[in-house]
């Protein structure tokens, strides 16, 4: 299956990088009986549109590239939320007994994103021409992934597409829930260090050299607390642009690092898992994919091994996956999947105990069910804990900062009502 998902990954990728780029154009034109009409297609040149228009019977007039508006109301591209939306709604129809085809033309028809109408329509002409599914969603991967797609495949061989649906769907939204609450631990912190830097330079920037043009009338040597706060107001003064280039080349450098290399993500992934309180969340959260991905992927009739591979890919973070790829390899060779579990000494005690149940009870993916749900409500009941101790960090981090500066400049004024 490996082999298999990296062989359509690259024939996905040789494709796209072939593939001319599509625009949209606006033209007006005079019909066969005459009349003038107008309107809109998708084509690579104003040459093709103008082949087009004349193989319809249209004599072109004017042909131009619609332009892009300046300002757009809401995000027009598809998203992970709107597959999900639209997994359920698929799995809603099937269920109440609508035909695949009826059901995707209903969604089609009435979806409010004009790309996620035309990445449906292309897929109900795959479906209506006979094609399963599952091979209609294969060249869309950036929307549909192999789970996806590797899930579909297995309902359609099963005869129980919407029970396959209802069970992808479930798993979409219990992911994009997962993922908004970690985005939204992740989002305090950064934002305590933003405010906090933004502070600290406007003050060096606007205040401190206020208070040196006074200390210049003293005549007296400086503490040298107050002299390391100065040197740094001067230093930002004449050399802001510095810092701001620096910043960007920091950003743009690890941005590039972590695009092109595995090796770079990886260490990043290890190190983020030992960042206090946010740790521990990203390490629930990992466990979380990883048992709602198997316990879907199990439910479907997908064999242990690919779930796991799929699992391990889910799982969001390089710790775990390679943990459960190795984990996968040992339970290819015979070892039950909760002593394999035991060995990679990542998971607690409680999760394997679970799994070792279900196991001998028959109903693996009941358990890792649960599992996730319980570790979700635990990511869930941390973010929240976190957003009510952000506050008091974020007033003693802002307070610390301000403060100090406060200090640096007060400490000359002190020292000069002492020696009066």
């Amino acid at each position: 299956m490996a082999t298999a998902t990296a062989k359509r990954k690259t024939k996905s990728k040789k494709a796209t990088k072939h593939q001319p780029k599509v625009f949209i154009f606006e033209w007006k034109g005079v019909n066969r009986a005459g009349q003038r009409t107008s309107g809109e297609l998708k084509g690579v040149s104003v040459a093709e549109i103008r082949s087009v228009l004349k193989a319809q019977g249209v004599t072109p007039k004017g042909v131009r590239k619609k332009a892009t508006p300046l300002f757009k109301l809401g995000d027009p591209n598809i998203k992970a939320m709107d597959i999900a939306m639209m997994t359920r709604q698929i799995a809603t129809m099937l269920s109440s007994g609508v035909p695949l085809v009826t059901a995707l033309q209903l969604i089609a028809r009435g979806h409010e994103k004009v790309k996620m109408r035309e990445l449906l329509n292309i897929i109900l002409s795959d479906v209506e021409s006979g094609i399963p599914l599952s091979e209609a969603l294969k060249p869309h991967r950036r929307y549909f992934d192999d789970l996806y797609v590797d899930l579909v495949a297995a309902g359609e061989h099963s005869g129980a597409l919407e029970v396959v649906f209802d069970r992808i769907a479930i798993y979409k939204e219990k992911a994009e829930q997962l993922k908004s609450k970690v985005k939204k631990a992740m989002f305090y912190p950064a934002a305590v260090t933003t405010v906090a830097i933004g502070v600290t330079v406007l003050l060096l920037l606007f205040v401190v050299p206020q208070f040196e043009s006074i200390f210049k009338g003293f005549g007296a040597e400086l503490p040298a607390f107050t002299q390391i706060i100065v040197n740094a107001s001067r230093w930002l003064q004449s050399s802001w642009y510095l810092f701001v280039i620096g910043i960007i080349i920091f950003v743009y450098l690890f941005k590039n690092a972590h695009r092109k290399s595995q090796k770079f993500r990886d260490q990043v992934d290890t190190y983020i898992l030992r960042i206090p309180i946010l740790g521990d969340i990203l390490h629930k959260a990992a466990m979380s994919r990883f048992a709602r991905t198997l316990a879907t992927t199990f439910a479907a009739g997908v064999p242990l091994i690919d779930g796991l591979e799929s699992a391990a890919g889910a799982s969001g973070n390089a710790v775990y996956r390679i943990a459960l790829l190795k984990i996968r390899q040992e339970v290819m060779s015979g070892m039950q999947l909760n002593v394999a579990m035991r060995t990679a000494n990542l998971f607690p005690d409680m999760l394997i105990q679970m799994i070792q149940i279900g196991e001998e009870a028959g109903s693996l993916d009941d358990m890792l069910n649960k599992v996730a749900n319980i570790f979700e409500m635990q990511v869930d009941d941390a973010v929240d804990g976190l957003s009510s101790l952000i506050e008091p960090i974020m007033m003693v981090v802002i307070g610390t900062l301000v403060g100090g500066l406060i200090i640096g400049m007060y400490l000359p004024i002190f020292q000069l009502g002492d020696v009066l």
